[in-house]
């Protein structure tokens, strides 16, 4: 997980399509600039959970950015723990394996809290039994 300089907040890594119509290569994109990791495997077919989330409105980079809503795709990607892990500055200030079972404890954002909920329980019952 990242620590997000904006919602200072462990949070999963993300990031916006900006155009781009591959929505997994975006989410390797991010996951490897906010992170480091290189060698990140696809795990599941497709698009893994799809939400509608609210985004408050915060400062960007010196620049208001109103609530709006976001459509989440998530993906399910893989990584070798033992990868050299790195911070993003602009983005985030740490980067941190989290044990799944940890996972929703340690993000601040209360509405996040159900959606890493939910994906986890779906992860344990397919991957980890």
């Amino acid at each position: 997980m990242i620590y997000h300089n904006i919602y200072k907040s462990w949070a999963w890594t993300g990031g916006h399509a900006d155009g781009d119509n591959d929505l997994l290569h975006v989410a390797l994109k991010e996951a490897e600039e906010e992170t480091g990791l290189k060698n990140l495997k696809l795990l599941s077919n497709g698009i893994y959970g799809i939400q509608i989330v609210t985004v408050d409105s915060h400062i960007k980079r010196g620049k208001f950015v109103p609530s709006h809503l976001h459509l989440d795709c998530c993906f399910l990607l893989e990584a070798d723990e033992d990868e050299v892990v790195r911070i993003k500055e602009d983005e985030n200030s740490g980067v941190q394996w989290i044990d799944i079972d940890k996972a929703v404890e340690v993000t601040n954002e209360e509405k996040m809290k159900p959606i890493y909920r939910k994906l986890n329980e779906k992860l344990c019952k397919k991957y980890i039994g």
